[in-house]
């Protein structure tokens, strides 16, 4: 072996110990970044669960709130009022959403689907209070009184963007060989849409759907500008404020009573366990898609 050759070799060693320590310090580095945030999860949750639970009944569950201050309610009508507007945000948003992402992955000019996806991620990354205000403009003050309509389109537009992007994300996981095959037979696009790209990424798609609705579920600001003053009892009419989880929440936790405190506590136990469910059921259906698409 010439002096070159053992110089060369010597580098190359001392090059593969350091990209070893390198690599070494990353996954360490990685790992105890996720174990942080796994264990703030954790105390979030612990934390809230251990101060709530001794609200939590029976009644709580089936009794309507009293009036500020009066902690011998419930959250029956918030639980209500926070179904019906949710539900109907999502009437509104998963469907324009989906469609969005339709013709932006299957139909547009490469342009246009860049210049929406632009605009997509910028309304993602609007705050949620400058919705509301938009909204209280748009909605409350023409009709001179909140109303569960107004925090439904406020939750829509919140969903909107959240859903368009990940459905899109999904319709670009589908295979191109199942579309190329279905051209090749000499299906239309917008059937091999319909029949082979939607059904083969539906479970991806209904994935985010659930998402955007846990995402949307527990969301404050926007419904105490539009949504926060209502009255007592279970109310289900949209054209009216309606009671909500979040809003009980804010109130209960700005109230005096150590009461009040703990039901707010118990509430937002209850929030959490929603938003659980609706991810675990949305890994269970991504799970689904990407063992059809083959991923």
């Amino acid at each position: 072996m010439s002096p070159g050759e053992g110089h060369a070799l010597m580098l190359d060693r001392g090059n593969l110990k350091r990209r070893n320590r390198v690599n070494r310090v990353v996954t360490i580095s990685s790992t105890a970044a996720a174990l942080f945030a796994v264990a703030v999860l954790v105390i979030v949750v612990t934390s809230v669960v251990t101060k709530g639970i001794g609200a939590i009944s029976l009644h709580f569950l089936t009794t309507p709130m009293g009036l500020f201050g009066d902690t011998s309610g419930g959250i029956s009508n918030a639980i209500v009022g926070t179904a019906i507007i949710v539900g109907i945000a999502a009437v509104m948003a998963i469907p324009i959403g989906l469609l969005v992402a339709i013709y932006t992955t299957e139909f547009a000019p490469p342009r246009i689907g860049h210049a929406v996806r632009f605009a997509l991620d910028l309304l993602n990354g609007v705050p949620t209070i400058i919705t509301g205000i938009f909204v209280y403009g748009l909605i409350v003050v023409p009709q001179k009184h909140q109303s569960g309509f107004a925090g439904s389109v406020a939750l829509a537009i919140i969903m909107l963007p959240i859903v368009a992007r990940t459905a899109q994300e999904v319709l670009t996981l589908v295979p191109a060989t199942l579309k190329e095959a279905a051209h090749a037979l000499g299906i239309a696009r917008w059937r091999t849409t319909v029949r082979v790209t939607l059904p083969t990424a539906a479970g991806g798609l209904i994935t985010g759907a659930l998402l955007s609705v846990a995402r949307v579920a527990g969301e404050t600001a926007p419904l105490i500008l539009v949504c926060s003053i209502f009255g007592q009892g279970v109310l289900t009419e949209p054209g009216q404020a309606l009671a909500s989880i979040p809003v009980f929440i804010f109130q209960s936790s700005e109230s005096p009573s150590p009461e009040a405190h703990t039901q707010a506590w118990a509430a937002a136990s209850i929030l959490i366990a929603f938003v659980l469910v609706l991810n675990v059921v949305a890994r269970a259906f991504y799970a689904r898609s990407r063992k059809r698409m083959g991923a």
